[in-house]
């Protein structure tokens, strides 16, 4: 067994392809993906902001203080005449407009006898355009000047406005700290890249050692070595989790070692805070899980690459085994899935949820007895399985 494992991975190690799925993509595909969301994320908010608006006014005449002010800002908007009668969402769907504002005939300054105004504001919010807040500071402006006035004519004072506009303040005093509240929502998305990047490190020679023998010819060779069967699946079973463990050891190191660059000041604040907060700890964790996982996707891809009749056979089943990996881990960033109950003993998505929890710092470390039981017990099962496949002449040679 340790004769083929020997083997097999120094094989391994000559394959250049094969390499760059187990050190260069876990190594660089995390920063490259952070850096690049953040770019186009804040390039677009800043297009966004800066955008000339082109608009049109609807009663303009009824509130001129709050058209001339659109007016006035011809770095932000640009209006533009339309008909009394025109479709506004016709002419906002095809970009002559972003926004319409509609004002009332009944439009006055003066509330108290005029009572609430209701403008409409017509525009197309599927978009980041920041229509609706760029809007709402002008009008929000008069807004206040109105209810000023108002009070003013009624008499009352400062204290009194204040608990007229809110009499019931509700103040929020979140226990949470900083880490378990970006580590809710952004920790739902480290096992979706961790698992891919272990099944990609562990593809490439599983895809090799079943099915790229058998179109080299050389599986018959080693079938009729006096060494026993299962040996032969277990030297390439653990050459394979091997893959997919250097993949899973180097993704993790590659966070942390981000983590520490981050921390430095190379990118946004509330990374760094949520990176430098991650204890040694919690990544030595995450990797221990990993490795039932690496062993549960080594088994299947052997299976799957004994099982095809090419390599490119193999490569297409295992591009289908990817969807079957996300789900679960899709299920573990639902609302409501907490790592507690039955979801202890669900395999991938304990793990995905319990990645979460480390990430979070929020872990009940006695469910990681749970985890790594129920994992194992499956991982033992499915190395079983494909020495049972190794076993039959009919698959091995279909």
């Amino acid at each position: 067994m340790w004769l083929i494992f020997k083997k097999e991975f120094k094989e391994l190690l000559r394959d250049r392809k094969t390499i760059i799925f187990m050190i260069g993509l876990p190594l660089l595909l995390f920063p490259l993906i952070f850096g690049v969301a953040f770019f186009f994320m804040s390039n677009a908010a800043e297009k966004a902001e800066s955008e000339i608006l082109k608009y049109a006014i609807v009663g303009d005449a009824y509130a001129p203080a709050i058209a001339q002010e659109f007016a006035a800002k011809t770095d932000k908007f640009e209006l533009i005449e339309i008909e009394e009668n025109a479709d506004y969402a016709g002419l906002i769907k095809s970009e002559t407009l972003d926004f319409v504002l509609e004002i009332p005939s009944t439009f006055s300054d003066d509330v108290l006898t005029s009572g609430q105004h209701q403008i409409n504001l017509y525009l197309n919010d599927a978009g980041l355009n920041k229509v609706y807040r760029r809007v709402s500071e002008i009008v929000d402006v008069y807004t206040q000047a109105f209810q000023n006035d108002g009070f003013k004519r009624l008499g009352v004072n400062e204290k009194q406005q204040q608990a007229l506009l809110a009499p019931i303040v509700i103040e929020q005093q979140n226990i949470a700290d900083d880490r378990e509240v970006w580590g809710e929502r952004i920790g739902g998305l480290l096992p979706y890249f961790i698992f891919i990047l272990c099944l990609q490190g562990a593809m490439a020679p599983a895809s090799d050692l079943g099915a790229g023998e058998k179109e080299r010819g050389t599986l018959e060779t080693l079938l009729i070595s006096p060494m026993d069967r299962y040996k032969l699946v277990l030297g390439k079973f653990l050459t394979i989790c091997c893959a997919g463990l250097i993949t899973a050891l180097i993704t993790v190191s590659s966070m942390a070692l981000w983590g520490i660059i981050l921390s430095q000041g190379m990118a946004v604040e509330f990374v760094v805070e949520v990176m430098a907060m991650v204890g040694i700890l919690d990544f030595v964790l995450i990797f221990l899980m990993l490795i039932p996982v690496v062993a549960i996707f080594a088994a299947v891809l052997l299976s799957l690459s004994i099982y095809a009749r090419s390599f490119k056979e193999a490569q297409s089943y295992m591009g289908s085994l990817i969807m079957v990996v996300i789900f679960p881990v899709i299920i573990a960033m639902m609302p409501g899935v907490e790592l507690k109950g039955g979801w202890i003993w669900v395999p991938l998505t304990n793990v995905a949820l319990a990645m979460k929890e480390l990430f979070k710092g929020t872990m009940d470390y006695f469910a990681l007895f749970g985890i790594f039981t129920s994992t194992a017990i499956i991982a033992g099962a499915l190395i079983a399985f494909c020495v049972y496949w190794f076993n039959k002449e009919k698959v091995l040679f279909r």
